[in-house]
């Protein structure tokens, strides 16, 4: 008994528990400050009238998506004097000044580094006009070169990435930078911190970031120093403080492992056991991974030292990491065009990716996504894909890991399949892998998912493959994927329980903000 209260001790006065009180308590009074100012005379009421007006106005007339205006304008019109504060608060994202201001100092100062060189950009332009396009906005915009001489290697499970990560850890003779959204302590993440610290001892620099919500629920808030103390330099991204600010809805949800500026991965795998199926969740794990080689790996390099010295205030040397000619042990087809993207970007890089993609397909558009909430324009985009004969081909989990967000997604089936668009659920359990295929010459994986968060909250990267080799091995994935799926009809659809649909429906109202 005693042993039991002694651990009820721990976790209800822990810091992750301090943090959610104090967050809670902070809602609490934001709420009551909004209701105190509404009633606390006619001439604030009335300010706050004229306020949520002017407001109405200015959303209406705003570049965005209807989606989001809609989210706004039933608040602002419910309750004027509530919505339009939260709206102030939550659009203003005053708490991410600081880090859109880092990561654009940043991104000047890594500009020497990313373009296209000049044969490659000839080269494209002789393969594809169009391309060639995509790729100048991909690098004007976001200043993301597209690259020849750039192996990929395609993993249809996590625990294939894993083991061929392992052998390339092996390798490392400079440095090691890593960045993850999650990072539990486990078979996975064991074993290459087992390395890690070896490779830190024998003068490899590595470097380790992962997303601050691991220190809600996975690891300690003091993780970073335990690995500091092993010759690792680690931080925190955006810690979890117990401050209310709109910085912690923005989250790093991007996979980058880059080793000796000589191989990078990226794609949906995060450190812990269930993308490698050794703990089981949500029946069986299907996620992907690629591996690139050769010059391509320079982007996600430039892109890690970006994220990384956001936050700092030295300068970085950024030629040091930098390898440009390298020879992979196998030439490399066609392009590769690594990119990011995340709400202190100028453009929406990975949606207009996705949905040039879907404009562009002649024959098939292949999508595997862990969740479907979508905006008017990519819905469009995949009717109309599918009404001018395009095969267009949707595959999400059948076991969810959000069942709200899961619920969401459903609601979307009757307009799909209406267009004549094929919904597939993955049966054995869970799909956290992002993929799109077309015409077996363009492929994205990445971390992106068809939802709101990664499309416009969160901060994100993948790799868009043109006519490389890897684009047969994704879809012959995908095919076989499909395999192991369950067709969606309307017979289907009609099966679900009325109160998930309706769950759904009244949920995609704040979609946007999910």
């Amino acid at each position: 008994m005693k042993k039991y209260w002694s651990v009820l001790f721990k976790i209800v006065f822990s810091r992750t528990m301090i943090t959610l009180a104090l967050l809670l308590v902070q809602i609490f009074w934001l709420f009551a400050g909004f209701k105190w100012l509404g009633g606390y005379s006619e001439v604030s009421l009335l300010f706050m009238l004229v306020l949520s007006a002017v407001l109405l106005v200015y959303i209406i007339n705003k570049d965005e998506t209807p989606e989001f205006k809609l989210t706004w304008v039933i608040p602002i019109c419910a309750a004027p004097v509530f919505g339009a504060l939260l709206y102030l608060f939550v659009v203003g994202n005053w708490g991410n000044i600081g880090l859109k201001k880092g990561l654009d100092k940043r991104l000047k100062e890594t500009t020497a580094y990313m373009h296209t060189e000049e044969g490659t950009r000839r080269a494209m332009e002789a393969a594809d006009s169009h391309m060639a396009g995509i790729s100048h906005y991909m690098e004007e915009t976001g200043g993301f070169p597209a690259y020849q001489n750039s192996p990929v290697t395609y993993f249809p499970t996590g625990e294939a990435k894993f083991q061929d990560l392992l052998i390339e850890l092996e390798k490392a003779e400079e440095f090691i930078f890593l960045e993850y959204f999650i990072v539990e302590r486990g078979k996975m993440w064991n074993s290459i911190l087992e390395i890690l610290e070896r490779k830190a001892r024998e003068g490899v620099e590595v470097r380790f970031m992962y997303d601050g919500m691991c220190s809600i629920l996975l690891l300690p808030y003091s993780y970073p120093k335990k690995l500091r103390a092993m010759g690792i330099k680690a931080k925190i991204f955006a810690p979890i403080r117990p401050l209310m600010s709109t910085s912690q809805n923005n989250r790093d949800h991007r996979k980058i492992l880059v080793i000796d500026g000589r191989v990078a991965y990226t794609g949906g795998v995060n450190l812990a056991d269930e993308y490698i199926n050794e703990k089981v969740k949500f029946g069986h794990w299907k996620d992907v991974a690629i591996k690139v080689e050769g010059d391509a790996v320079k982007s996600f390099t430039m892109m890690f030292l970006q994220m990384w010295n956001s936050s700092e205030w030295g300068k970085e040397d950024y030629a040091k990491y930098v390898r440009s000619g390298l020879k992979p042990e196998r030439g490399g087809t066609g392009f590769v065009v690594p990119y990011g993207d995340g709400p202190a970007a100028p453009e929406n890089v990975a949606e207009t990716v996705y949905l040039d993609i879907i404009h562009q397909a002649v024959r098939y558009v292949h999508i595997m996504t862990p969740y479907f909430i979508v905006d008017n324009a990519m819905l469009d985009a995949l009717q109309y894909a599918a009404r001018r004969g395009v095969d267009v081909k949707l595959m999400i989990p059948h076991i969810p890991d959000k069942k709200l967000i899961f619920a969401m997604s459903r609601t979307y089936y009757p307009d799909l399949l209406a267009a004549g668009i094929k919904v597939y659920e993955y049966k054995p359990g869970f799909i956290h892998a992002k993929v799109f295929t077309s015409d077996d010459e363009k492929a994205v994986v990445g971390t992106v998912n068809m939802d709101y968060r990664s499309l416009y909250h969160h901060f994100e990267c993948a790799a868009y493959l043109y006519r490389n080799e890897a684009v047969a091995d994704v879809e012959k994935d995908f095919q076989e994927t499909l395999g192991q799926c369950i067709e969606v009809d309307m017979k289907y659809y009609k099966k679900i329980n009325i109160i998930n649909r309706l769950t759904g429906r009244v949920l995609r109202l704040v979609g946007p903000l999910t």
